[in-house]
C-alpha cells in the first residue's frame, strides 16, 4: 500500500494493519535476535501466563516526516528505558535497548508507505509490547516471552482543533501507594475501563484520579499526566511515586524552562488548589496537550480563566514549541530526534 491509497486527511485514530511488525521470542533465558513478519496473527496457549495473570507490559510512541522529508521518531530510547522497568517491576526478563531501537527502526523502514505526509497532522503510532507466553497455572512469573512491535497509521487526535474538555474528579482509584501505577503495564489500563465508561456516560471526557491513601492529591488520567499553568505563568506538574512517568511531560518540562524561559515545578499537588490555576492540560503521545477547561468535583464546577473556547495561551505555545521540535521546525535538543530515512 502506497501513501497515494490512504485518505490521510480522514483516517481516525484507530488500527490500520501495516505491512510488517517485528517479533523477538525470550526462551531457555535468552531472547533470539528477531525478525521481521508479515504475520500479524499470535497463537498462544490456553494457559499462557499473559492470559491467565496479565503478564503483559507495553509502550506507545510515533514516527512522522519532518519539514525537510526525514522519517523520524521523538526520544524512542526514553521509551526502551521505560519498558524495562515496566518489566522488571512484573518480574519480566528486560528487553535491551539496543534491540528495541533497532526493532523501531526496522518496523518503521519496512513500513515507510504508511507514514504519513507531513503536514497532515497523521502519524504512524508504533505499539511496542511484551506478554508470558508459555503455560502457567500456578501464580507465578512465566518462563517464556514475547517482544512484539506492529506500528498503525493514525489521525491527528483532534480534527478541527483541540477544543477543551470537561473532567470529573473520580471516585475509583486507580493505583495503590505501593502499586504499579508507575510502570505501563495492561493491567493499569484494564482498571481504568469501567471508570472511563462511567465517565463517558456521565457526560464527562475523563477521569481526574486522586492519590488512593489521602484522596487529597492530583495525579493523573486514566493515560495522560497533568500539567497546570498559574496566574503567574509557572508551569506544575505533579509528582508522585504512583504516577506514569511521561516522555511528553518531561519533554514539555525541560521546553518550558530552556526554550520559554518558564519556571517549573514538579511537586504535589492538591485538588484544593486547582481552581486556583490559570490552564489546566493533559499531556501525552497521542495527543501531545489535551486542553482541559472545567473540572467537575462532585457538582461543584472548576473553571479555568483560559475558558472552554480554546487551549490557553501558555499551552498553546509549549504545544507548538513541543511539535515544532518534533516535527523539524525548532531546533530540537541533542538526541532527541531519531532519524530513521
Amino acid at each position: 500500500m502506497s501513501n497515494k491509497q490512504i485518505d490521510w486527511a480522514n483516517i481516525g485514530f484507530g488500527y490500520i494493519q501495516t505491512d510488517f511488525r517485528y517479533v523477538s521470542n525470550y526462551k531457555n533465558g535468552a531472547w533470539d535476535e528477531g525478525t521481521l513478519t508479515k504475520d500479524a496473527t499470535i497463537v498462544l496457549n490456553e494457559c499462557a501466563g499473559v492470559l491467565q495473570y496479565a503478564q503483559t507490559v507495553f509502550e506507545g510512541l510515533k514516527a512522522y516526516r519532518t519539514e525537510d522529508g526525514h522519517i523520524v521518531t521523538f526520544r524512542p530510547d526514553l521509551n526502551a528505558k521505560r519498558l524495562v522497568d515496566s518489566a522488571k517491576r512484573l518480574e519480566m526478563p528486560p528487553f535491551s535497548e539496543k534491540q528495541f531501537l533497532d526493532a523501531v527502526d526496522k518496523v518503521v523502514a519496512a513500513n515507510e508507505d504508511f507514514v504519513p505526509p507531513y503536514g497532515s497532522g497523521a502519524t504512524l503510532y508504533l505499539r511496542p509490547y511484551m506478554f508470558g507466553t508459555n503455560p502457567v497455572i500456578g501464580v507465578k512469573p512465566a518462563d517464556e516471552y514475547q517482544f512484539r512491535l506492529f506500528g498503525t497509521p493514525v489521525g491527528p487526535y483532534f480534527k478541527g482543533g483541540a477544543k477543551p474538555i470537561t473532567i470529573r474528579v473520580c471516585d475509583f482509584d486507580r493505583a495503590a501507594p505501593h502499586g504499579t501505577g508507575h510502570i505501563k503495564a495492561g493491567l493499569n489500563y484494564a482498571m481504568s475501563l469501567h471508570a472511563i465508561v462511567d465517565a463517558h456516560q456521565q457526560g464527562y471526557d475523563e477521569n481526574m484520579y486522586l492519590d488512593s491513601a489521602t484522596r487529597t492529591k492530583v495525579e493523573e488520567t486514566g493515560g495522560a499526566n497533568f500539567i497546570f499553568i498559574t496566574k503567574d505563568g509557572k508551569l506544575v506538574t505533579p509528582k508522585s511515586s504512583t504516577i506514569l512517568p511521561s516522555i511528553t511531560r518531561r519533554s514539555l518540562c525541560y521546553v518550558a524552562k530552556e526554550y520559554l524561559g518558564m519556571e517549573v515545578e514538579e511537586r504535589e499537588v492538591y485538588l484544593e488548589e486547582v481552581k486556583d490555576f490559570a490552564e489546566c492540560g493533559l499531556c501525552g503521545t497521542a495527543a501531545v496537550i489535551s486542553p482541559v477547561g472545567k473540572i467537575v468535583d462532585h457538582g461543584k464546577d472548576i473553571c479555568f480563566p483560559s475558558g472552554m473556547e480554546e487551549m490557553g495561551p501558555v499551552t498553546k505555545k509549549l504545544y507548538d514549541t513541543l511539535t515544532g521540535i518534533q516535527m523539524g521546525r525548532i531546533e530540537a535538543p541533542e538526541g532527541w530526534i531519531r532519524v530513521i530515512k
